[in-house]
């Protein structure tokens, strides 16, 4: 046995370092996951010579690994992107989009349906960082270009508005923007990158929530962002850098297994969705479905021009002579709907709002609540809502 054999050193060495090396060529379908903070290099020449921002290779365990590299890579080819950063939740990658590109003194256009932490973060850059925001009309369309700026660097939009549901005219927006040489975000996560080809309809920066269809099982918090562009990605990296973002790779694990699956959850939560929303629409208590594949809801011909689907999320506006009171107690006295933010998992919610206290505009008239079809059976969704509905009178 050689002086240097593991067996001759003492035992809090030989626990941490071993000779022991797994044979190569072990195959297996799922990803692997790689934990690390500290990634090792092989000579100090090679750790000279890696940048962070080449994902060629791996630098340190916030930057990535492969699991996480993985996972990045299918996100992109989901979205028909070519780079993807991912974040600690949805509303981390609407504020990696904000400060990769907003400086004090620039202006962003933020439709008036926006999610509302999204408003949030913008009043405060607003009132803390000098950036100046304002708030437009999500089916403004072409009319956008009447509010860009000389310090416009920046419009957000939402397709559709994540809780009212209009479908803005992404096309239009993005034209009158790149016009003016002004980037477009859209906050993408209601067609989960699947029913709304956002590239293609003009648009710079896809944000997603991960937490939502990709993962699938209301148990992790993730966001993407997701680019064409390289020098936008490497504006993106920066501030992700700076930012200190990182994932857990046991909840980018997570996401990877049920990605194949993703198409497949979608389409039936589509399917459940509209025959849900299709009932609602027969119900006296029910003045207005905003569900946006069915006629009524507000840029419902945009939806039908340019979605080829709808996932399980859409919203209602009670009758109102139904008050506020009552329409908690119909949310309260479902017992298939849980009551709880978020949707794409299995489990059907259902979440009053006070619309008019989110928006600067609200025009209609009785209490909205937003419903997510989760995946089980329609007809008995449907029995659910039919009972609660009965005990309103």
């Amino acid at each position: 046995m050689s002086e240097n054999s593991n067996s001759q050193r003492g035992f809090n060495t030989r626990v941490i370092h071993s000779d022991y090396e797994a044979p190569d060529g072990f195959g297996a379908l799922p990803v692997a996951i790689h934990h690390a903070s500290t990634v090792l290099f092989t000579d100090v020449a090679s750790m000279r010579s890696r940048s962070w921002q080449d994902k060629s290779a791996y630098t340190y365990g916030l930057h990535g690994t492969p699991t996480s590299f993985t996972l990045e890579a299918r996100l992109a080819e989901i979205e028909q992107g070519k780079h993807c950063l991912l974040t600690p939740s949805g509303l981390a990658a609407i504020t990696l989009v904000n400060m990769a590109f907003l400086a004090s003194g620039d202006h962003v256009l933020i439709p008036d349906n926006v999610y509302s932490p999204n408003r949030e973060l913008a009043d405060w850059l607003s009132r803390s960082f000098g950036v100046h925001v304002s708030y437009y009309d999500p089916l403004i369309g072409a009319g956008i270009a009447a509010l860009i700026r000389d310090n416009t660097k920046l419009i957000w939009a939402e397709a559709p508005g994540s809780v009212s549901m209009e479908v803005p005219d992404v096309p239009a927006i993005c034209a009158a923007a790149h016009a003016r040489g002004v980037l477009v975000a859209l906050d993408n996560t209601w067609s989960g990158g699947i029913a709304f080809p956002a590239f293609e309809h003009g648009i710079d920066i896809i944000m997603q929530a991960l937490t939502k269809y990709q993962s699938g099982g209301s148990d992790v918090l993730m966001g993407a962002v997701i680019t064409r562009d390289g020098a936008l990605n490497i504006r993106l990296q920066t501030a992700h850098m700076r930012l200190g973002f990182g994932v857990g790779m046991d909840d980018v694990y997570l996401v990877l297994r049920n990605l194949p699956t993703l198409q497949l959850r979608f389409q039936a939560h589509d399917q459940s969705a509209r025959q849900v929303a299709a009932w609602l629409k027969t119900r006296p208590e029910i003045s207005t479905v905003l569900h946006p594949a069915l006629p009524g809801c507000p840029g419902h011909e945009i939806w039908q021009r340019d979605f080829t689907g709808a996932g399980g999320l859409f919203s209602v506006l009670f009758d109102e002579k139904y008050t506020e009171q009552q329409t908690d107690g119909f949310v309260d006295s479902l017992k298939l709907f849980k009551i709880g933010f978020s949707w794409g998992g299995a489990h059907s919610l259902c979440v009053p709002y006070r619309i008019e206290q989110m928006r600067q505009h609200w025009p209609h008239k009785g209490i909205l609540v937003r419903f997510n079809i989760g995946l089980e059976d329609s007809a008995d969704l449907i029995t659910d809502i039919e009972q609660a509905l009965a005990q309103m009178t």
